[in-house]
């Protein structure tokens, strides 16, 4: 990117989101659920970091009432939390995961129109076995990547990284899984799904 192309106002393009891969849990959740026993917590939830600007701001708020008009019919609902780092988690309350996957969908296309697909930091959706221990699939939204994150019950930010290599071999098959073990970032204190 150049100096006219800051000047005027121009931002550098990131990689466009691609919906078929967030849209690969869809397919995916039945089979979790009847051979592994993982269902919805019905919570899920797009986390970006926002800007000051009014144009972002705008979008955003755009996005959450598009989400909050459409929920009349869906049965989403969804709340705003402001996280330590600065990330805003549009947390989207729903019992369907196809609901919930097109919910975040509507809110990263929005984003990605606007120009701000780089804001996007991932989503998340919760889930619970049969054990009752939360698991989390996290959509990495610039690589189109999935992975589990599962944090070990009754511990300070202890990660249970046994039960996240079962995951992955149970996923590798179903949805784009993140190569890449160092980007299997821990969302600690991620406001949803009993976490």
């Amino acid at each position: 990117m150049g100096f006219l192309d800051t000047l005027f106002g121009r931002r550098e393009t990131v990689k466009q989101v691609r919906p078929d891969r967030l849209f690969a849990l869809t397919t995916a959740a039945l089979d979790l659920e009847t051979a592994h026993g993982l269902v919805t917590t019905g919570e899920a939830a797009i986390v970006f970091q926002p800007l000051a600007t009014g144009d972002f701001t705008q979008i955003a708020e755009d996005s959450e009432a598009v989400l909050r008009g459409t929920g009349e019919d869906s049965g989403t609902t969804v709340v705003r939390r402001d996280d330590e780092f600065g990330y805003r988690w549009m947390v989207l309350q729903d019992p369907d995961v196809d609901d919930q996957v097109v919910g975040v969908n509507a809110v990263m296309e929005s984003l990605q129109a606007g120009g701000y697909a780089d804001r996007v930091l991932c989503a998340v959706f919760a889930l619970r076995g049969t054990e009752g221990q939360t698991v989390h699939l996290v959509y990495l939204a610039k690589r189109g990547t999935w992975y589990p994150f599962v944090p070990q019950p009754g511990t300070a930010k202890e990660r249970n990284r046994e039960r996240e290599m079962q995951l992955r071999a149970i996923l590798d098959p179903l949805m784009p899984i993140e190569p890449a073990l160092d980007r299997w970032y821990p969302l600690w204190g991620a406001p949803l799904g009993g976490s």
